[in-house]
């Protein structure tokens, strides 16, 4: 059974997710960590527990959400996983924080394994599936973990919203298309463990968020 930690880091309160399971082997999702203060709390969580990360795994590749991923790969020596569409991302993630006020340490781009549709990414005993999802950015993925219960949506649903696609790569069209035939069709008890803001479940969006829809 996977485990899931929460942490709300930045100023942005992006989630990043630590999952891992009974052998102790965990995959760290999103490290958007701004600082020492963020970088230290996540470091105590892993340490306590003897956990082993083994991979660090991408939703998709805006700043906010890989701010701590030179930290992450360096403390651990993981590899990074992530879309190819949104490796871009990445190389120019130091550009995108100055326009925003911020300043982070070039996230590694030399250790990529690009992630596809359909891909299942393992660890200790444990298994999720990648499921593409641009709308929000080109190369937005999901991973879902059907024993589990659960799907780690990045910014493309949140509780009661949806990822917005006014940036550089969003379209709506694409990310409604995502959401209805790929994220809305995993098992509705599944909980939704979103890019910012409070866990939700599949089943209370369908009913409750004015973005979704039964087909």
């Amino acid at each position: 059974m996977i485990q899931v930690k929460t942490f709300y880091l930045n100023e942005l309160r992006e989630c990043c997710y630590v999952l891992y399971d009974s052998t102790k082997e965990c995959v760290i999702v999103d490290p958007g960590l701004q600082n020492a203060n963020e970088q230290q709390r996540l470091v105590r969580f892993i340490e306590e527990n003897s956990l082993k990360p083994v991979k660090l795994l991408c939703t998709h590749g805006h700043f906010d959400h890989i701010m701590g991923n030179a930290f992450v790969a360096a403390k651990w020596g993981i590899p990074t996983y992530i879309h190819k569409e949104d490796i871009g991302q990445l190389e120019r993630a130091p550009q995108y924080c100055q326009m925003f006020g911020f300043s982070i340490e070039q996230p590694p781009v030399d250790n990529i394994v690009e992630l596809n549709d359909g891909d299942k990414v393992t660890f200790g005993e444990s298994e999720l599936k990648v499921l593409h999802t641009p709308g929000h950015t080109r190369g937005g993925v999901c991973f879902y973990s059907a024993p589990d219960k659960f799907i780690v949506t990045g910014d493309s649903l949140f509780q009661g919203s949806i990822g917005r696609t006014d940036l550089p790569g969003g379209d709506y069209d694409a990310l409604m298309e995502s959401l209805l035939t790929k994220v809305c069709k995993v098992d509705v008890d599944s909980k939704v463990y979103p890019g910012h803001g409070p866990e939700t479940t599949i089943a209370h969006e369908l009913n409750t968020n004015p973005f979704l829809r039964y087909e």
